[in-house]
C-alpha cells in the first residue's frame, strides 16, 4: 500500500508572503540513485576536483592537448536535479577538435530541502554557476580560453545550462573570493530536450497533459500523486512568481544572451497533449519564438524542422566554439 510521506510546509518566507500563504506539500522520501556506468572513452585528466566545500559539489575535467588555450564545453547531467552522474558525458570527440571538456557533479533538490533551501532548485542552479566560475579561474593552469565556453546537458542540465545562458552575470568583482569574481556568461549554449520554463501556466497552455516543474519548488511527491502535485504548483503560481522569474530560463532571455541550440527528438504540438510533455518540443518552440522576438539566435532541431543548419549539439559547438 502507497504511503503519504511526511507533509512539509513550503513556507515561501523569501517572498512577500506571510508564511501562513505558504502551500504545504508532501515530500517523497528520495531513493537511493544507482551508480551511473561511465561512458566509454577517455578518462578525465582530473577526477572529482572539489569547486565548493559539499561532497557532491566536484567536476571532472578532460584536457585537450594544444599549444593555445583551448575552448570548452561545460557539461550539466540530466535527471531532473534528483537523480543522474557526471560520469555519462562524452568527451572524445571533442578533445580530438581541440576542446577540452568539463563534466559537473551537483546537490540535488532533495538534499535542499532537507537542508531548508528555498526554493530548493537553488542548489543544482547554483552549484553549476559556481562549478562555471571555478573552471575559469583555473583557466591560466588547464589552458582553458575563458571567452570560449558552451554548455551543454540534457532535459534538467539542458534547462540549467539555459539558466546560465540568459542570467545576468553573477561575477561579483568586490568579492574577496577570487572564484566569485568569475563572470557566469556564456559564448553558446547546445542542449537536448531542455524544459525551457517552470511556470506551470505556461506549461500548460503549451502542453496541457504537462506535469513538470512543481519539484523545482518544493511539490515533490511519488508517482501516484503527480496531478495533484500539478495542481498545487500550479494553484500556487501568484506566490511563487518571484521565484519562477528568477529560475525559469524563458523569463530571463534578453537581447544581449549568446545564442543557443535545442534538440528534440519528436516533433511539435502546441496545445495538444504529448506521448512525453517533460521533453516535448513545445518547450522549443516557444523559446524560439520569444527569443527571434528579441533578436537572439536560437536553432531549433527536431525531425523536419525548417532552417536546420546544424544536424548535431557536436556540429553546433564545433562551428561556434572553433570560430
Amino acid at each position: 500500500m502507497f504511503r503519504i510521506p511526511l507533509l512539509i510546509c513550503l513556507a515561501l518566507s523569501a517572498l512577500p508572503l506571510r508564511a501562513a500563504d505558504a502551500p504545504a506539500t508532501p515530500i517523497a522520501t528520495p531513493k537511493a540513485t544507482p551508480k551511473a556506468t561511465p561512458a566509454p572513452g577517455p578518462a578525465p585528466t582530473q577526477r572529482d576536483v572539489h569547486y565548493g566545500p559539499g561532497a557532491k559539489q566536484v567536476l571532472d575535467f578532460y584536457k585537450a592537448e594544444s599549444s593555445t588555450p583551448t575552448p570548452l564545453v561545460f557539461y550539466i547531467h540530466g535527471g531532473g536535479w534528483t537523480a543522474g552522474s557526471k560520469d555519462r558525458v562524452t568527451v572524445a570527440p571533442y578533445l580530438r577538435a581541440g576542446i577540452s571538456v568539463v563534466s559537473v557533479e551537483y546537490r540535488f533538490i532533495q538534499e535542499a530541502l532537507a537542508a531548508g533551501v528555498k526554493p530548493p532548485v537553488e542548489w543544482p542552479l547554483h552549484d553549476a554557476a559556481r562549478a562555471l566560475q571555478f573552471v575559469r579561474s583555473k583557466a591560466a593552469e588547464w589552458n582553458i580560453d575563458k571567452k570560449r565556453i558552451g554548455a551543454t546537458g540534457g532535459s534538467a542540465g539542458a534547462c540549467s545550462s539555459l539558466w546560465l545562458a540568459f542570467h545576468p552575470d553573477m561575477a561579483d568583482p568586490k568579492s574577496a573570493d577570487p572564484v566569485a569574481r568569475e563572470s557566469t556568461r556564456l559564448l553558446c549554449a547546445a542542449v537536448s530536450v531542455a524544459q525551457t520554463s517552470l511556470d506551470p501556466q505556461q506549461l500548460q497552455e503549451w502542453t496541457p497533459n504537462s506535469r513538470y516543474g512543481g519539484h523545482a519548488f518544493g511539490f515533490m511527491t511519488d508517482v501516484p500523486h503527480r496531478d495533484s502535485q500539478f495542481a498545487e504548483f500550479l494553484a500556487a503560481r501568484e506566490q511563487l512568481l518571484p521565484w519562477i522569474r528568477e529560475y525559469s530560463p524563458f523569463e530571463l532571455v534578453t537581447a544581449d544572451d549568446p545564442p543557443v541550440y535545442l534538440s528534440y527528438s519528436t516533433p511539435p504540438a502546441l496545445g495538444q497533449e504529448q506521448r512525453d510533455p517533460t521533453h516535448t518540443s513545445n518547450y522549443g518552440v516557444k523559446l524560439q519564438e520569444k527569443c527571434r522576438g528579441i533578436g537572439v539566435d536560437c536553432e531549433l532541431a527536431y525531425p523536419g524542422a525548417p532552417g536546420v543548419k546544424h544536424a548535431t549539439i557536436e556540429a553546433y559547438f564545433l562551428e561556434k566554439l572553433k570560430q
